[in-house]
């Protein structure tokens, strides 16, 4: 069965990009440096984003990104959001679909396209705090970057009530602390 898995770079101070929109610093991809390394976790995590079977992304995640093409490694992608998609999401891009009737649906096509493979998550930070209040998002895996960014967009800004996690897997090393989460319900 397909499991929901939100995979996020965040700075130890919660923010998952700069005030810019950026990464993260003056380069823009502060965040995403550790994954630039060749030996490791990364391979492990590489992996897992490469047999994803669907792609839940944010809107201005997605636009941001420029629907990664089209695809995200032959992956479709589903984009919750209530306004039109832009030209090249409508016509350009097959594989990209915009659901206008809420998260839970756009979770469940996205989890029907996955078949049995999983459904990553990637942000923004909106949909994943709806994902949760909805009760769709089935995983959190953070890689906790060893920076203080002090301003910019917080992944956890306002929650809707508690949510209870358990500690499923922790890597750590010089460049980040990878944790994984199960969402208890």
């Amino acid at each position: 069965m397909s499991r929901s898995v939100l995979d996020m770079s965040m700075s130890l101070d919660g923010y998952i990009a700069d005030p810019h929109d950026y990464l993260g610093g003056d380069d823009g991809e502060r965040l995403h440096k550790w994954a630039d390394a060749e030996t490791g976790p990364v391979q492990q995590f590489r992996g897992e984003w490469k047999a994803a079977g669907a792609i839940l992304a944010g809107r201005r995640t997605a636009e941001l990104m420029d629907h990664w093409g089209g695809d995200h490694d032959g992956a479709p992608i589903f984009v919750p959001s209530h306004r039109p998609p832009s030209p090249a999401a409508r016509w350009g891009y097959p594989l990209v679909t915009y659901v206008s009737d809420g998260i839970e649906s756009a979770m469940e096509q996205a989890k029907a396209a996955a078949g049995d493979r999983d459904v990553q998550v990637r942000g923004g930070a909106s949909t994943v705090r709806q994902a949760l209040e909805a009760g769709v998002l089935d995983e959190v895996q953070i890689h906790h970057i060893p920076v203080l960014l002090g301003a910019g967009h917080r992944l956890f800004d306002v929650l809707p009530s508690e949510i209870e996690l358990e500690i499923v897997q922790v890597i750590d090393t010089p460049e980040a602390t990878h944790i994984r989460y199960r969402v208890r319900r």
